[in-house]
């Protein structure tokens, strides 16, 4: 008996041996914390540098831009032998965003910007807006304060010569901003300063960076990005009808038509008719009623049966991409209303924008313009207890300004409150008590509504996680916020194991990578950047926290056979 049990193992030794032998030969993965440390320098840009400026999402030759009468130096001007590519100048000097339409420039491009920086990873080859803010929180973590600085400094080249802060650095970009982050940003490089002993680079950093933040609010001020007689602002994007970047998703709106169609209860007044193959005449009509396909190959294709999608869902739509959160479906199927909102996300963040400029001008000795900072966070904080805060739900909601009406939608950034420091403690308190509305076990979603696109239930990404996160630590509920950033790391770690890598977003309802969405951007993209630099961030909390190990109920991912 006992001889043939040695003989089945031996067999079964035998049998597992060449799998064993695969398993051994695989290149080990180094740990997820040195994986993150090399992909800083992956991820990371250069305008002198060939890979930095091939353009992946266009197929034409890659071109890049100047701003109008800028010096162009050496390394720039080496591009055009060493990697292809050609440089060329903008038409004109621009004072503001949307001085420049993107259909004036004929061939879409890279904007020129002096410092290195790191992209999100993927697709993404290029310096977004609010993405920045959380790779500069991964940099600055991982002490790479030089290249921190580096990329805050892109913007402030961006504000000077571009108009604003963009997209990205995308011609394509010229109409719309991004979630306003750059306070946040200059007062984490300052506080990176400040723990390095560095205090005169401190004051001299904030001295030089403050002229440009005063300039980035202003565009928040705009009679366009306010949401009209409410005191609150709004997303809004200068320009009209589809976006050129769909120009490489060329799906993206016809199947928005094909969803309204199949729910004529939703969003059907997105919808106007017209004729598949307009005659000029026609053509002349839809630029007024929908969108212009005399001057937009991808207007002229976003039709179905029939259907175009009205000039209104298209302001919306572009207001949605400058929120960062595209697409979701709390401002109407696809966000297709998005600029008649004032959002909570957006007036929490100029809440703490007015508040850090209030910090600024004091630790500059300038009292009479902190106060005047101060005031406007006063009456912003007014604004948004009157419009956002529902005290018998204990929840902020988007206030339409055109209804007149407070949404009932459920959304991860009825905590961006707790995070700007706008929230009383009782209010606080009040939403930390409907945290089950969004936790799960890899964290939190977006929301409670599975719609089928990316920026909804079941998908958790990164930026929004710590915004909740650092705003309950901020509103001393470290219990829950230590549980949640657990909840994050260890659903982001568990599937590093599987993949390698880190992704843009993740389904936190079966804590996985693995994601399947029905509508819009299907794809997810890995890098990544923000993650990189959230999952450092709770890390660091957690070390710090000093509380007991607890098990979260995360679980493991299995990983496909290779």
């Amino acid at each position: 008996m006992l001889k043939s049990k040695r003989l089945a193992l031996s067999l079964l030794a035998l049998l597992l041996f060449p799998l064993s032998l695969a398993v051994a030969q695989q290149p080990a993965q180094p740990p997820i914390d040195d994986y993150i440390h090399h992909a800083w320098d992956t991820l990371t840009r250069s305008m002198s540098d060939c890979k930095s400026v091939a353009d992946t999402k266009l197929a034409r030759a890659s071109v890049l831009y100047l701003p109008a009468g800028y010096p162009e130096r050496p390394e720039v001007k080496a591009l055009e032998t060493q990697c292809h590519v050609q440089v060329r100048y903008l038409p004109h000097a621009i004072q503001h965003i949307g001085d420049i339409k993107p259909h004036e420039i004929p061939d879409a491009g890279l904007l020129y910007l002096p410092n290195k920086y790191v992209v999100p990873g993927g697709r993404f080859n290029e310096m977004y807006g609010w993405d920045s803010y959380f790779i500069i929180l991964g940099l600055l973590e991982d002490h790479r304060l030089d290249l921190a600085r580096g990329m805050v400094e892109n913007f402030f080249f961006e504000i000077q010569y571009y108009g604003a802060i963009l997209n990205a650095n995308r011609t394509y970009y010229f109409t719309r901003s991004q979630p306003p982050f750059l306070s946040s940003m200059i007062r984490a490089v300052y506080d990176a300063y400040i723990a390095a002993g560095r205090t005169k680079d401190a004051a001299d950093w904030l001295n030089y960076a403050y002229p440009y933040a005063v300039r980035d609010h202003t565009l928040w001020m705009s009679r366009e990005h306010q949401a009209g007689s409410t005191g609150l602002a709004r997303y809004y994007d200068f320009g009209d009808g589809p976006v050129e970047e769909m120009a490489d998703d060329s799906t993206y709106y016809p199947d928005v038509i094909r969803w309204l169609l199949k729910h004529p209860k939703e969003g059907r007044e997105y919808l106007v008719a017209g004729p598949d193959n307009p005659n000029a005449a026609q053509q002349a009509e839809l630029a007024q009623t929908s969108c212009d396909p005399r001057i937009s190959p991808v207007c002229a294709h976003a039709h179905v049966d029939g259907h175009w999608l009205s000039r209104d869902f298209y302001k919306g739509d572009r207001a949605m991409r400058e929120s960062g959160f595209d697409p979701e479906f709390r401002f109407g199927a696809f966000a297709g209303s998005t600029h008649h909102y004032a959002p909570v996300c957006l007036n929490a963040l100029l809440y703490q924008y007015e508040e850090d400029l209030a910090w600024m001008a004091e630790t500059r000795h300038q009292q009479q313009e902190a106060a005047h900072w101060r005031a406007d966070a006063d009456a912003r904080k007014a604004a948004i207890d009157k419009y956002l805060w529902n005290a018998q739900k204990g929840m902020y909601f988007d206030y339409d300004f055109i209804t007149h009406h407070q949404s009932s939608y459920h959304y991860i950034s009825t905590f961006y409150p707790l995070w700007s420091g706008a929230a009383s403690a009782a209010q606080a308190k009040a939403i930390e008590s409907h945290l089950s509305l969004f936790e799960h076990p890899g964290g939190l979603a977006m929301s409670d509504v599975e719609s089928g696109v990316q920026w909804d239930l079941p998908y958790g990404w990164a930026p929004t996680n710590w915004i909740a996160v650092d705003g309950l630590v901020r509103a001393g509920d470290l219990n829950d916020a230590v549980r949640i950033a657990r909840r994050f790391t260890t659903m982001v770690r568990n599937n590093y194991q599987c993949d390698h890598t880190l992704h843009e977003k993740y389904n936190v309802v079966t804590a996985s990578s693995e994601v399947d969405v029905a509508s819009g951007y299907k794809m997810n993209v890995v890098g990544f950047g923000w993650t990189n630099g959230t999952y450092l961030k709770m890390q660091s909390l957690i070390r710090s926290a000093h509380q007991p190990e607890t098990t979260v109920d995360v679980p493991a991912r299995v990983c496909a056979a290779q």
